[in-house]
C-alpha cells in the first residue's frame, strides 16, 4: 500500500478529559437528535392541519409506523407529547418548547451556511444534521455572523 503524502504535520493529541467531553457532547446530541426531530415534526403538522397523525409522521420521516409508535410512547414518558386516541398527537408546553427551540436552531444553521454561499435547498438538508451538534457558543457565533456582527 502506498502512503498518501501529507501536506500537514498530524495533529496532537488532545488532553484525555478534553477527548472525553467531545465524545459525550457528541453522544448527548446524537440522542437527542431524533427527540428534536420528531417534535418539530409535530409541531410542523400541527401548524399545517391542526394535528399530527402517526400515519403522516412515518411518511415524512420514512419510517414505519411501529417505529413512530415506539418513538411516541418514548416521547410521551419524557411529557414532551401527548396521543389521544382516534385524535392524533399533541405537544405539551415542554415538547412546544423544544421544538421552537429546535426550529430557530435549524432557522440560525441554515441562514449562516446561505450567507457562505451554499445553495438554499443545501443549506436547508445540511442544517437538518448540524442543528443538533452545533454548541450554544457555536451557534451564537453563527448568529452574529449573520446579524453583521463581530
Amino acid at each position: 500500500m502506498q502512503d498518501v503524502p501529507r501536506s500537514d504535520p498530524a495533529p496532537a493529541l488532545v488532553d484525555p478529559d478534553v477527548h472525553v467531553e467531545s465524545f459525550r457532547q457528541a453522544r448527548e446530541a446524537r440522542r437527542l437528535e431524533l427527540v428534536e426531530d420528531y417534535v418539530e415534526l409535530i409541531a410542523d403538522l400541527i401548524g399545517d392541519g391542526g394535528e399530527a397523525r402517526q400515519v403522516d409522521i412515518a411518511a415524512r420521516l420514512g419510517v414505519a409506523q411501529p417505529t413512530v409508535a415506539k418513538m411516541l410512547k418514548r416521547l410521551v414518558e419524557d411529557g414532551l407529547v401527548q396521543q389521544r386516541p382516534y385524535r392524533g398527537v399533541f405537544l405539551t408546553a415542554a415538547g412546544q418548547t423544544l421544538a421552537v427551540q429546535s426550529r430557530e436552531r435549524h432557522r440560525i444553521v441554515e441562514k449562516f451556511l446561505c450567507a457562505l454561499g451554499v445553495s438554499a435547498e443545501t443549506a436547508r438538508r445540511d442544517a437538518e444534521g448540524i442543528e443538533h451538534h452545533v454548541s450554544a457558543e457555536t451557534l451564537e457565533a453563527f448568529r452574529l455572523f449573520c446579524e453583521g456582527k463581530p
